[in-house]
């Protein structure tokens, strides 16, 4: 049917209604046409009243008032006769629009909610609702409404049989109730009664909404006052109900239709990435291949991985216990998360894992890819793992060759350690370390100072210096960077063992030491120091600390080897030499009439001869030279040894 069908269309009228409306207009018209005025202008039923009351008022013959009596009442039928055809006709209209709109149906959702808001419209409710079935559940719930304001209400759920709408889902029959509270014929819940009246519902009218012999649904009126609701609204109603089941009906429908092409289309994808996955495995297995034999690392077959699987892999010593110790069993690659771990194992050891992030969608040919990469790594981890102990070796034995004086060549020397890419001409350090910390067993005191020697020898080769395991130990020889002292390598060499190891670990450096290859002696008495800069570490508790003999001040000279008295008093009050020199001033002449009167600036001046101000300003002068903290207990007794030494071994003129 089209709209303009619709609209000219007309329900049957009865005989009476007919002959009413041309009776009607022949009464009205002869009596007076002032009620023919008010049925074209629509007026209001009050308004029939006003002939009446003129002709009353103007005294008019009882037959005239009589006949305008019998004018009103047609005219009043009349009246309802067409608004009745306009209500019927507004009915068939948005009827009409509600089919035109399931007809082009692409949101469901927008569907039922203009089905609920022209149900309001026109059965002139305040609130208008629509609910469907949860077979899962069991129970029904809200899911469209209109001119709701309680939220309590709009999130209702109703069992079958519960509330007017639970019964209406039950029985397939509309049920309508002018007052719901009085009403006994359904069973109350405080859920429901709650929900009703937070929205202050009183009659209720509920059609079920129909799937052939199923109900999948309710769709309601309400007001919040008492009504009661016309046999033609309830039969309005049902025909909003059937449009509203036929649009649910329909998105089933397409909804299933499109889960189907997307099932064909996922299908197809499928057998696409199954044959794009057979091909990445083919390429990662001819680049693995490639790797081995030239010698590729460990990150290579990391990097290969990553641009074949297309996501990013790494190799770590460490990762989750629980899914690397899975993977490791079972010798398949675990999902963790969003990630993909696999354990890179040999034997009974665990080497470590290869990480793929961010990947958690792994096909499982991919999944084997990675699994292989993960043996291919452990193989290549294997075999430089036997060339560093190898290397390592080598390093341990020229050391200790170094360490025990023997007479050697010195270009035999030089050629053994450019081989391990160390420099024997170079200015080094030499370390003693040793792990810090109680050993539980004697294994475990064992197995430390092996994952020390381990540290140790990597950190060597890193440097390009050696390393060897002596004396419950380990001993390092390293260069002296530009700018760097023996004491910095000392505390960056504990630092570094000990983060490596995951315990403290102390070392004691020698002073500088030079020509090594010429004068290999040397290397013995540095480690002679370096072990006493250690012992005296542990002695004063700074157990897992690095420091030379430089950081013990005057103690330190009794701790170096060859008693560098000059740089002692270089390090402790060469500023102030320095100045006297240079500007001709007597700083150092001041500190020892200062130390010699205790301290005191008014006996200083005393025995220098000058004024007070004259010593607190060389004072001062003295403090900007040596820091504001050269008068500490500490620092004073080394300022006072350094400069008897300063004054033993300046000539005698100038002492």
């Amino acid at each position: 049917m089209s709209r303009n069908q619709v609209q000219s269309a007309r329900w049957p009228a009865p005989a009476e209604a007919v002959g009413a409306l041309a009776e009607g207009a022949e009464v009205v018209s002869g009596a007076d046409p002032a009620f023919l005025e008010l049925l074209a202008r629509g007026a209001s039923v009050e308004a029939y009243e006003q002939p009446l009351l003129v002709a009353r008022a103007e005294g008019r013959a009882p037959e005239l008032i009589a006949e305008l009596e019998r004018a009103r009442l047609l005219a009043l039928r009349v009246r309802t006769e067409l608004e009745g055809r306009r209500r019927r006709e507004a009915e068939l209209s948005a009827l009409f629009e509600t089919a035109h709109d399931l007809a082009g149906l692409r949101d469901v959702d927008a569907v039922l909610q203009a089905i609920v808001q022209r149900a309001r419209s026109l059965l002139g409710t305040d609130v208008a609702y629509l609910s469907l079935n949860d077979p899962a559940r069991g129970d029904t719930y809200m899911r469209v409404t209109e001119g709701s304001v309680a939220a309590r209400f709009q999130q209702l759920r109703l069992g079958m049989g519960e509330g007017l709408g639970g019964l209406v889902a039950q029985t397939a029959r509309p049920y309508v109730t002018d007052d719901y509270f009085r009403d006994d014929r359904f069973q109350h819940t405080l859920t429901i009664d709650a929900g009703v009246r937070d929205e202050g519902l009183v009659a209720i009218l509920g059609v079920p909404l129909m799937l052939g012999p199923h109900v999948i649904g309710v769709l309601f009126a309400a007001d919040r006052r008492a009504r009661v609701f016309e046999r033609e609204q309830i039969a309005l109603l049902g025909s909003f109900a059937a449009l509203a089941a036929a649009a649910i009906d329909g998105a089933n429908l397409l909804t299933e239709t499109r889960a189907a092409m997307a099932g064909l289309e996922r299908a197809n994808e499928i057998i696409k990435d199954r044959s794009a996955a057979i091909e990445r495995a083919s390429d990662i297995h001819d680049r693995l291949a490639e790797l081995v034999l030239r010698g590729g690392g460990v990150h290579d077959v990391a990097a290969a991985v990553s641009q074949v699987l297309r996501g990013a892999v790494e190799f770590t010593d460490t990762a989750d216990v629980g899914s690397l110790a899975t993977s490791r069993t079972e010798g398949h690659a675990i999902r963790h998360g969003d990630d993909w771990i696999a354990a890179v194992a040999a034997g009974g050891e665990l080497l470590g894992a290869l990480v793929l992030r961010g990947h958690p969608g792994l096909d499982p040919v991919d999944q084997r890819t990675l699994e292989r990469a993960a043996m291919v790594t452990s193989l290549l981890l294997l075999a430089r793992r036997s060339a560093t102990e190898a290397e390592q070796r080598v390093r341990g034995e020229l050391l200790d060759d170094l360490l025990d004086t023997r007479d050697r060549d010195p270009r035999q020397l030089r050629d053994r350690a450019a081989r391990l890419h160390a420099d024997l001409d170079a200015t080094h350090v030499v370390l003693a370390a040793r792990p810090d910390g109680p050993a539980a067993s004697a294994e475990e005191e064992a197995a430390a100072r092996r994952r020390l020697w381990s540290a140790a020898s990597h950190l060597a080769t890193t440097r390009h210096g050696l390393a060897a395991a002596r004396d419950g130990g380990t001993v390092l020889l390293l260069p002296l960077d530009p700018g760097d002292t023996a004491a910095d390598v000392a505390r960056r060499t504990a630092r570094q063992l000990g983060t490596a190891v995951h315990q403290p670990v102390t070392v004691g450096a020698s002073a500088p030491v030079a020509d090594l290859a010429v004068r290999p002696d040397t290397v013995a008495a540095g480690y002679a120091e370096a072990r006493r800069c250690l012992d005296a570490l542990r002695l004063l508790g700074r157990g897992g600390d690095g420091a030379a003999a430089e950081d013990f001040g005057f103690l330190g000279l009794l701790l170096a080897g060859e008693r560098d008295v000059t740089a002692f008093v270089e390090r402790t009050i060469g500023p102030v030499v320095a100045y006297d020199a240079r500007r001709g001033t007597e700083l150092l002449h001041t500190l020892d009439a200062y130390f010699a009167s205790g301290m005191s600036p008014a006996r200083t001046k005393d025995d220098l001869h000058v004024h007070v101000n004259t010593v607190a300003q060389r004072l001062e002068r003295v403090a900007r030279l040596l820091g504001d903290d050269w008068q500490g207990p500490a620092r004073v007794l080394e300022i006072q040894l350094a400069l008897r030494l300063h004054r033993l071994g300046a000539p005698p003129e100038r002492r």
